[in-house]
């Protein structure tokens, strides 16, 4: 009969690594502790590793996303801005020819 294999959930593969990396416990204690092979773990460093750069890339785009957004506020409320000084600028034109065509100085 072979034995079982346990599956590791994220929050449980990132305790296991933490308690290595920030409390200084050796891999070969961590390992015996856990049930788990020092490959296996080995394998966790190095996907915990090349995906950190995925964690620091959410805020990045976050914050482009909120940069994207904020340019496209400022070009609606520009665009708006342009709307309002082209009919003030026909008003004032309507205005002038009102007063040629009442004779008002």
């Amino acid at each position: 009969m072979t034995a079982q294999r346990k599956h590791y959930s994220n929050p449980e593969k990132v305790a296991i690594r933490r308690l290595h990396l920030l409390e200084k416990k050796p891999v070969s204690d961590r390992c015996d502790q856990d049930g788990i092979q020092p490959t296996l773990f080995d394998r966790w460093q190095k996907e915990f590793f090349e995906n950190g750069a995925a964690a620091c890339d959410h805020h990045g785009k976050r914050r482009q996303a909120a940069e994207g957004v904020k340019d496209r506020k400022i070009a609606a409320l520009e665009e708006q801005l342009q709307r309002k000084n082209e009919v003030l600028a026909e008003l004032r034109a309507e205005h002038v020819q009102l007063q040629k065509e009442l004779g008002e100085p």
